[in-house]
């Protein structure tokens, strides 16, 4: 037994060190579990804890190159359950606060003066933190001046939602396997501006240190609020309350529904004193505990591996099953991360498997049960058929990648990427059509899909397309011939240069391309521009010198017309948005994300990411989650889209 528990102690050692120094998952979070429990199991039935057991500490990796910073007060984690039985028995009758358990980055923030003086992680063993003041000071909603003005120390979440980490995602040259990762990564980089565009947030969840007049974490959680942050969403369940009321509460802690990571949720005492006196061991504080899904485990086939060839050239693998039903929904597929995730779990086809849904959300593996270890790497890039190159990142993490220049899987998604609607603007140009097109030789560069009148007779009578889809093409490319050099600037797809560079390089060069490229040419330094660092400096360079790049964009220039940005002239004084901020949540009906934001620009309006006391209205859409709360706490007037319309109309 002994044995065994030193080999799950370096296994689970070897874990935190990935994932919490390198932001690269080894296994998946239901391994991870199961080899702490059994470690578990294992001291309580030998009565032997060995040192440097996981157990007895909080795991974490303090980064090198950032300076520690001892904690006021050690951050120890929470103990754990998957029984609602264990949540009952430890509410025992008692008023409890119950809140999300945030599956991001922990944080501690100092202030004095009522001002932000310092920014740690957990760190090691919680007690040891790195110092990361300069990022969390580009989130986008951390106060860096609170009306409290004695010393004050905070604890949350670093977070990325759902959407934003999508929205990132489309721009970023590798994509980031998870929100956790991405807000990892950010806040532990050493230039705050890599990390200013990275939309990142903080959810407050407890006072360390302040005002010790409150009783009750209810109350801690409002002053919290009303000091400007923004607090991890909770319900308050009263004393005597019966199963049936908390079952009601902890089953609207719906994770599809709620836009941001959870893995869980936390139940605390609401009492602070009682909460107090229960003590902690060496690893958890007994005052609280988080309750985690019971992933649902599914059986089903392994048939195979499915491969897509990005636009950068990395080959996604993505595990195929034979259809087995979560939730609702017909579950066949399971992304696999790397080559390492994939040769943890000895696959072969026709291997029993068993897959769930983690946090009920992201479809993973979760064992082979045959391991039969026969599936082999492909050998092939699934698009072109050249042989792949296997990369390893500095974090020692192994990928795919097709290295041919000619992969046409390349092209494809290059082409998918500038005709998208926030790029170019080429709707009804799938994937699928431009396959066609290429393979047919009558698209090989941006500018040829202006000429595709030279192809109408072929195209029309080629199976799938016909005479309508031609004519519909057309007056979408028709129209994207008037463009913006933002639009112009994100389609050419320069890595990590995406629609927000392209707002910022347009303004700057007045929306003239031949500024823009004179600039290139001279040697300019685009770290000047805000949000752009060294990285995005040298992949603007590195993509204008490529030839292979040159010959799809250039020859698009002499096809388009580039058109100034519209300006904030709508300046109406009867417009109620002048001069006002105004945040956007939800999915909205009638405008894109960008497009609301462009319509609020041109109305004179502050276009904001996060809802504060600064924030005049607030426009909400289907799923608004938790800035539409925080707008209703503030007192903050919150418009629908038809009414944001209707007032509109009414000035116009």
């Amino acid at each position: 037994m002994t044995q065994r528990m030193k080999e799950l102690i370096a296994q689970i050692t070897e874990a935190d060190i990935a994932y919490f120094k390198h932001d690269q998952p080894i296994m998946t979070d239901r391994e991870y579990d199961m080899r702490y429990n059994e470690l578990l199991a294992l001291e309580s039935k030998t009565g032997i804890t060995l040192s440097g057991s996981p157990t007895q500490k909080v795991p974490g990796e303090v980064l090198e190159s950032l300076v520690q910073v001892r904690h006021t007060k050690s951050m120890l984690s929470a103990g754990k359950t998957k029984s609602r039985d264990d949540i009952i028995k430890f509410i025992g009758g008692r008023a409890v606060v119950v809140s999300w358990k945030l599956d991001g980055l922990t944080l501690v923030l100092r202030y004095e003066n009522g001002k932000l003086v310092q920014a740690i992680t957990r760190g090691t063993d919680g007690i040891v933190g790195e110092d990361v003041t300069h990022t969390v000071k580009v989130y986008t909603n951390v106060p860096l001046d609170i009306p409290y003005k004695g010393p004050l120390e905070i604890r949350g979440e670093g977070v990325v939602s759902w959407d934003n980490f999508d929205l990132i995602n489309q721009e970023a040259e590798e994509p980031y396997s998870h929100p956790r990762s991405l807000a990892a990564g950010a806040t532990r980089r050493l230039d705050a501006r890599k990390s200013h565009n990275r939309n990142l947030e903080l959810r407050v969840f407890e006072m360390v240190v302040g005002d010790s007049d409150f009783a009750n974490k209810h109350e801690q959680l409002q002053a919290l609020s009303s000091y400007g942050f923004d607090v991890a969403e909770y319900v308050l369940i009263c004393e005597h309350a019966d199963r049936g009321q908390i079952d009601s509460v902890l089953d609207g802690f719906d994770p599809e529904q709620y836009g941001f990571p959870v893995d869980g949720c936390i139940i605390e005492y609401d009492d602070l004193a009682y909460g107090s006196s229960l003590g902690e061991t060496g690893h958890h504080t007994n005052r609280l505990i988080a309750l985690k899904w019971n992933d649902e485990l599914h059986e089903t086939t392994f048939l195979g591996l499915e491969l897509a060839t990005t636009r950068t050239g990395m080959i996604s693998l993505n595990g195929i099953f034979a259809d087995v039903e979560i939730d609702g929904a017909n579950v066949s597929r399971a992304y696999l991360h790397n080559l390492d995730i994939l040769d943890s779990f000895s696959l072969g086809v026709g291997d029993k498997v068993k897959i769930y849904k983690a946090n009920k959300i992201i479809p993973q593996l979760a064992e082979n049960l045959t391991r039969s270890g026969t599936l082999r790497y492909p050998d092939k890039c699934p698009c072109c058929g050249s042989a792949p190159a296997i990369r390893t990142s500095e974090n020692g993490t192994r990928q795919l990648f097709c290295e041919a220049q000619s992969c046409p899987a390349k092209l494809i998604r290059k082409f998918e990427h500038f005709c998208t609607k926030t790029r170019m603007n080429l709707p009804g140009i799938s994937g699928k059509t431009l396959e066609k097109l290429i393979n047919n030789g009558w698209v090989r560069d941006f500018g040829d899909l202006y000429e595709l009148e030279n192809h109408r007779e072929a195209f029309v009578n080629t199976p799938g397309f016909g005479a309508k889809l031609f004519n519909r093409m057309q007056k979408a490319i028709a129209g994207s011939r008037n463009c913006t050099l933002a639009q112009l600037i994100a389609g050419l797809g320069i890595p990590m240069v995406g629609r927000s560079a392209g707002r910022i390089l347009s303004s700057y060069f007045h929306g003239d391309w031949d500024a823009f490229e004179s600039a290139i040419q001279s040697g300019f330094d685009f770290t000047r521009l805000q949000d752009f660092g060294k990285t995005m400096h040298g992949n603007i360079y590195t993509w204008y010198a490529d030839k292979s790049e040159a010959m799809l964009w250039r020859p698009l220039l002499k096809h388009i017309i580039l058109s100034k940005e519209k300006e904030n002239t709508n300046m109406n004084t009867d417009n109620p948005f002048n001069g006002k901020t105004v945040v956007a949540t939800g999915k909205l009906e009638n405008y894109t994300r960008d497009g609301i934001q462009i319509k609020l620009l041109s109305l004179g309006a502050k276009s904001g990411g996060s809802v504060s006391k600064s924030t005049d209205f607030l426009i909400v859409g289907d799923k608004a989650g938790s800035k539409l709360a925080k707008a209703r706490s503030l007192g903050i007037t919150i418009l629908t889209e038809a009414e944001f319309e209707e007032l509109l109309a009414q000035v116009s």
